[in-house]
C-alpha cells in the first residue's frame, strides 16, 4: 500500500494546489474591486494508521474561506453618499428587485462599502442594484426606538428631492444693551423698539416687535424697564409683558438683577434657571432667552447706547432638498436650500461575533449564518463598531505582491506533486517489469 498511497497523496497535492491557485486568481482579478475580501486556501494533512516498519501517505485536504474581518484601505471620493465603515461592522442593504416585490419582503444583506446614488425614484442604490437600508426618522428628525436584534423597521433609504419643508422657530436669543441714562430723572422716557424675524409652522416669515420703555423717576435713577412683546401675526395686543430691573453695584453693574411679571400680564413667567421667557406666537410657543440674572450675556444696561446684536434663532423658511450627506453617527441628513438640515434616516451598523462565518454572495455582500453568530444593529461609533465615513470607499484587501509570491510557491508545489506522480508511475512500471 505504500507506493499507491504515494500516488494518492500526489493526486491530492495537485487538487489542493489547484484550489489555492483558484483563490489566488480570484484575489488578483479583484485587486481593484471595492470592498473585496481576499479568499484563502488552508491545507490540512491526513494521517493513516501506520503499520510496524511501513508508512502510508494520507495526503492533504484543503479548506477555503474568505477573510471578511480584514479591512482594506480607505480612499476619498467626491460623492457624499459613498460610504464605508471606519472599523468593525457592515452596512445593511437589499436587492433592488425586492422593491418591486408585492409581498413587501426585503431580505437584508450586508456589505462593508458602497457607492450609493439616488435612482429615478429617489432610492439610494449602487450601480449593481444594491439599495441602502435604514430606519426612517420622525418629522422632527428624531429616530423612533426600533429592535436592535432584528431587521424589522429597516426600509430602503429614499430621498425626495422635490419635497418642500420648513422649520418653525421655537427658540430665540436676545443680546441687547439698554442705555442706563434713559432711567435717570429728567430723561425723555421714549420707548426703544426692535424687531426679530421668526418662521411659523407653515414656513411663513413673521416678526415679533419688542418695546423697551424706561421708568423715569422723579429723582435719582430707577434702572427699570418695561419690556412688551408683540406678534405681527396677531396684532397690537402684547403677548408678553415684563418689568426688568438692572444691577448698579460695583463689579456687577449693568447686569440683569430681576425680572417681574404683573398679575394677569401676558406671557409665561421668567425662568431663572434658563434665563428665558416663553410667549405664544402664531403657531405655538416661542422661548426667548434674555439672559441669566447677574450674567453679562443677554440683556444689559450700560452707558448711554442702545445696541443690538444679531438675533440668534432656530427655524428656517420653506426650502427644497439641495443635497444629502451621512455623518459619522450614520444619520442621513437632508440639506435644504433654505439652510435647514434635517435628519431623515439613521443607518445602523450591523455586527456579528464571527464575520468570517458570514455567507459570501456576489457583489461583495454577505448573509448571516449560524457560523457567524447572531447579529446586532449598533449606532455608528457605538460599542465595537466604527464610525460611518462619507465621501469614502474601502479598497480590496488583496496584496498583489503577496499573491504573486504565493502564485510562484503554488506553481512549484504543483510541479513537485506532478513529479511525485511521475516517479510513482515509473516505480510501478519497474515493479511490473520484474514479472517479465
Amino acid at each position: 500500500m505504500t507506493i499507491p498511497s504515494s500516488l494518492n497523496a500526489g493526486v491530492a497535492g495537485l487538487s489542493v494546489n489547484a484550489s489555492r491557485l483558484a483563490t489566488i486568481s480570484d484575489n488578483i482579478a479583484n485587486s481593484g474591486t471595492f470592498g473585496y475580501k481576499r479568499a484563502v486556501a488552508d491545507f490540512q494533512s491526513l494521517v493513516i494508521s501506520q503499520g510496524q516498519g511501513s508508512y502510508s501517505a494520507g495526503g492533504v485536504r484543503v479548506t477555503t474561506g474568505r477573510m471578511i474581518d480584514q479591512r482594506g484601505n480607505m480612499i476619498t471620493t467626491e460623492n457624499p453618499t459613498d460610504l464605508a465603515i471606519g472599523g468593525r461592522g457592515m452596512l445593511p442593504v437589499t436587492s433592488a428587485t425586492a422593491l418591486d416585490d408585492s409581498s413587501g419582503s426585503m431580505p437584508a444583506m450586508l456589505t462593508t462599502t458602497g457607492s450609493f446614488r439616488p435612482d429615478a425614484e429617489g432610492y439610494l442604490r449602487t450601480d449593481d442594484s444594491l439599495v441602502l437600508m435604514g430606519w426612517p426618522a420622525n418629522p422632527d428628525g428624531t429616530i423612533p426606538n426600533f429592535p436592535r436584534d432584528s431587521f424589522v423597521g429597516l426600509e430602503p433609504v429614499r430621498i425626495n428631492t422635490s419635497q418642500l419643508s420648513g422649520d418653525p422657530t421655537t427658540q430665540m436669543e436676545l443680546s441687547v444693551n439698554l442705555p442706563a441714562t434713559s432711567t435717570k430723572a429728567g430723561a425723555s422716557g421714549d420707548a426703544l423698539t426692535m424687531s426679530a424675524e421668526y418662521f411659523d409652522n407653515l414656513g411663513t416669515s413673521e416678526n415679533i416687535e419688542i418695546t423697551f420703555t424706561p421708568t423715569v423717576p422723579g429723582s435719582g435713577t430707577s434702572h427699570e424697564w418695561v419690556m412688551e412683546i408683540r406678534d405681527s401675526a396677531t396684532g397690537a395686543t402684547p403677548i408678553g409683558e415684563y418689568t426688568l430691573t438692572f444691577d448698579d453695584t460695583r463689579g456687577n453693574g449693568g447686569n440683569l438683577d430681576a425680572v417681574a411679571q404683573a398679575m394677569g400680564a401676558a406671557g409665561g413667567a421668567y425662568d431663572p434657571a434658563t434665563g428665558s421667557v416663553t410667549v405664544n406666537v402664531n403657531g405655538g410657543p416661542l422661548e426667548i432667552s434674555i439672559g441669566l440674572l447677574g450674567d453679562p450675556s443677554g440683556l444689559t444696561q450700560l452707558s448711554d447706547t442702545f445696541a443690538r446684536s444679531p438675533v440668534v434663532k432656530n427655524g428656517s423658511p420653506v426650502g427644497s432638498v439641495d443635497s444629502v450627506e451621512v455623518d459619522a453617527n450614520g444619520s442621513v441628513n437632508a440639506i435644504y436650500d433654505s439652510g435647514l438640515t434635517r435628519s431623515i434616516y439613521q443607518i445602523p451598523v450591523v455586527d456579528v461575533p464571527n464575520p468570517n462565518g458570514l455567507i459570501s454572495l456576489s457583489k461583495q455582500v454577505y448573509q448571516v449564518s449560524p457560523d457567524s453568530g447572531s447579529f446586532f444593529l449598533w449606532n455608528a461609533g457605538d460599542g465595537p463598531v466604527g464610525d460611518m465615513i462619507g465621501f469614502a470607499r474601502e479598497q480590496s484587501t488583496t496584496d498583489v505582491a503577496g499573491e504573486m509570491t504565493q502564485l510562484i510557491q503554488t506553481q512549484r508545489a504543483y510541479s513537485s506533486n506532478a513529479k511525485v506522480i511521475q516517479t510513482v508511475d515509473e516505480m510501478l512500471q519497474e515493479t511490473t517489469n520484474i514479472k517479465r
